[in-house]
């Protein structure tokens, strides 16, 4: 069983007068332990179908299902609810909060979760990720490589079934950028999780266990 499954796809935005289709009938899956990245030129609604599998929108016609359950009718409590439980994401920015330690920003998803040690599990990420020795720092005190890391680790921290990113790679060096995708390999056989990328990247495709093309809102391979 696939553990997200979109099926026949459709999303269409209302710009004044004109209907514009962003996804035109989307069939898309992935595994756990398998990295997918999604492709294509800007424009071609890849931050969409990544909006559609994150469950950040929903669909105008279709199906998601994740581990086997249809989502698409959820409402926006269910949703986040599944969110929190079953996602991670990854964003180019980094996105972590300046203020707080490495340990901290990786806290913060699993806040409200009184039921597990918050603390032990952020550490052990951070020492899976390499980053052990930097706890304490902020992010001011460390690299984009760095960063990066640590918002793996955070999207690790709620055990999710899928970690999505989007353009991980895309504000690093080609060779901190090579090491980060050696580290979602790593995670992904070691978490059995499915990592979905939106990328143009070109380095990222030999780390890929699939690659989809989306063209004009249509999947094209």
């Amino acid at each position: 069983m696939s553990v997200i499954e979109l099926t026949n796809i459709f999303k269409r935005y209302q710009s004044g007068e004109e209907t514009v289709d962003a996804l035109k009938g989307v069939d898309f899956h992935a595994e756990r332990g398998e990295m997918v990245l999604v492709t294509g030129p800007s424009g071609s609604g890849k931050s969409t179908m990544l909006n559609m599998i994150g469950l950040l929108d929903t669909p105008t016609e279709g199906t998601v299902c994740l581990d086997g359950l249809n989502v698409t009718g959820f409402d926006e409590d269910e949703l986040t609810e599944e969110r929190r439980s079953s996602l991670g994401f990854v964003f180019q920015n980094f996105h972590l909060l300046p203020m707080l330690t490495a340990v901290e920003n990786v806290e913060l998803p699993s806040m409200w979760d009184r039921s597990v040690d918050r603390r032990d599990r952020a550490v052990e990420l951070l020492e899976v990720v390499g980053l052990g020795d930097r706890l304490t720092h902020t992010p001011a005190q460390l690299s984009g490589g760095q960063q990066q890391r640590v918002a793996i680790a955070r999207a690790l921290i709620n055990e999710p079934d899928i970690l999505l990113a989007d353009e991980p790679t895309g504000n690093l060096d080609q060779e901190t950028g090579q090491t980060i995708l050696e580290e979602m390999t790593r995670l992904k056989q070691q978490e059995n999780i499915a990592i979905v990328a939106v990328t143009h990247d070109k380095q990222m495709e030999a780390y890929a266990d699939r690659i989809v093309t989306l063209v004009d809102g249509v999947i094209q391979s």
